[in-house]
Formats: C-alpha cells, sequence, structure tokens
C-alpha cells in the first residue's frame, strides 16, 4: 500500500480542540512494500503519526493519501473496507485476558470473516495450524492455548505481533514493538517483521525506541522531533551526529537505545549475534 502525506497535521486523540498539534504539517512519501522506521524522543509525535496513517482519527490540516485514496472523503462502508487493509499494533495489545491465545491470534483474520464465521472462532477456532505457525515465527507456539492473563508482558507484545501475520492487511503500522523484550527477543522479532513483510509485498512502519534495531533492520529511518520530520534518510547516513541532534535535550533516552562509540558513525554498529533458540513444543488442547 502506498502512504502519501500533503502538509498532515494532527492533535493526539485525548488533546482539546485548539491545543497545540502533535504533528506538525508533514509531508512524506513511502511506496508499495517498502519499510520504514520512525524514531524519536518521547514526545516527538511517532503515535500520533502512526494514528493518523490507521485512520484511527482525522487529521485537522492536510491531507493523507492511501494507494491515491483520501480516506476521510469516502463513504462510510468504503472506509470500513479500507481499514479492513490496516493492521494497526499498538504498544500494549488490546488482548481480552480470559482469552486463549489462539483465538487472540486468529482475531487478526476479523476484516476476512464474515459474522457467523467469526462468532463461531470465539468458541472452535476456524484455523489453529494457521495460529500455531504464526505465533511459532515469534518462538510462541507452546503458548497456543495457553490464557492471556497467564503470559509476560513480552508474550503478550509477541502475540499482538503474530496477528499481523494473519491479518489480510497491505499495510502494517507498529507502535513501539520491542518496549517489553529482552535484547534476544527484540532482534528475533524485528527480523520476523521485516522478513515476513518483505515477503508479503506488505508495506511495514514501524516506530522504534531501540536506535541500534532501527539502524540494523530498515534500510530507511525518518527521526521526529518536535512533531516535525528532521531527517528523512538511509540507514547507511544516519550518522551519531544526526542522532545527537535528534535526541538534543533527551540525551539519556538516545543512550538507553544504542551505545555510542566516541567516534564511528552510528550506522557502522551490527548487532550482536543471537542466542541459540529451544525449538518450541507444541501444547494440544483439551
Amino acid at each position: 500500500m502506498r502512504i502519501e502525506l500533503a502538509g498532515l497535521a494532527a492533535r493526539h486523540p485525548a488533546a482539546r480542540p485548539g491545543a497545540a498539534p502533535a504533528l506538525h504539517p508533514t509531508e512524506l512519501a513511502v511506496a508499495e512494500g517498502e519499510v520504514v522506521a520512525i524514531i524519536g524522543a518521547s514526545g516527538a509525535g511517532k503515535t500520533t503519526l502512526l494514528q493518523a496513517l490507521a485512520c484511527a482519527h482525522r487529521p485537522f490540516a492536510g491531507q493523507l493519501r492511501l494507494d491515491g485514496e483520501n480516506p476521510w472523503a469516502l463513504p462510510r462502508r468504503r472506509l470500513q473496507r479500507l481499514r479492513g487493509r490496516l493492521f494497526l499494533a499498538p504498544q500494549v495489545p488490546p488482548l481480552p485476558p480470559r482469552q486463549r491465545v489462539v483465538t487472540a491470534v486468529l482475531a487478526g483474520r476479523l476484516p476476512a470473516m464474515g459474522l457467523w464465521t467469526s462468532l463461531r472462532s470465539l468458541f472452535y477456532p476456524v484455523d489453529i495450524p494457521a495460529a500455531h505457525a504464526a505465533l511459532e515465527c515469534f518462538d510462541l507456539a507452546e503458548k497456543l492455548f495457553e490464557r492471556v492473563d497467564r503470559l509476560s508482558g513480552g508474550e503478550r507484545q509477541r502475540v499482538g505481533l503474530a496477528r499481523s501475520l494473519l491479518s489480510p492487511a497491505r499495510l502494517w503500522l507498529v507502535d513501539e514493538p520491542l518496549s517489553a523484550l529482552d535484547p534476544t527477543r527484540a532482534r528475533q522479532a524485528t527480523d520476523t517483521l521485516v522478513r515476513e513483510a518483505r515477503a508479503r509485498g506488505v508495506t511495514l512502519v514501524a516506530t522504534l525506541h531501540q536506535v541500534d534495531m532501527a539502524l540494523a533492520h530498515f534500510p530507511r529511518i525518518v527521526g521526529l522531533r518536535e512533531g516535525r520530520v528532521a531527517f528523512d534518510l538511509p540507514a547507511a547516513q544516519v550518522t551519531r551526529d544526526r542522532l545527537e541532534r535528534l535526541y538534543a535535550q533527551h540525551e539519556h533516552e538516545l543512550r538507553g537505545a544504542v551505545a555510542l562509540p566516541a567516534t564511528a558513525a552510528v550506522a557502522d554498529l551490527a548487532p550482536a549475534a543471537e542466542a541459540p533458540r529451544a525449538a518450541p513444543v507444541v501444547m494440544h488442547c483439551r
């Protein structure tokens, strides 16, 4: 799915009318099948940008086009169909605590399901092998029939990401997907998202707090500062100097996100080798 922003400006959904915008007029274009990371300090407008792309709230200025269409100019039914082609993964997945993991993952297919099929799937999951395969990509296959409230925060985050692999969406919008993951799991999850998006020709836009992960896995980096695009560059051109300017007055976030060497460009950093993973153990329904 192609993305075009023409002077788009948006406020945080909880902001009062007339409040300062979280995202100032922005120009941005993303080609179909491209993978892009958005970085910046807390409050830079990353989540607001992602929600605007997901048609979660209407911008107050400018225009958004998805595959050449302005979502907010469409009739209600066509807007709903368009939203079915978008997948938004929030930082904290909205998973019902008493729901089984298999049902939570299969919910990614809801936009393509009819009413009766979706209701039936709540009690008799319609495609258990597909849910198992999606979880296996995130090393969670053994949690297939576990209840959501028995998962750790990081496991819940990975269940939310596994939904994307079953979604019919052509645009994946992923908000801070690594916040509850250790470095090894974070590398695995990022690699899986990028690999699967490329294999399916899906456009992927992800906000990341982990700058090293963004530089290692995403060919294009967009830096946001105070609601404005500070740079939009290939990862190889994102240097230490650019990052220090992007995170000025927020240096502690940059230090926590990536260890900066004294002289080398950050673009030259390579991720540490991932530890070997144990083979998942499949749990069967009883």
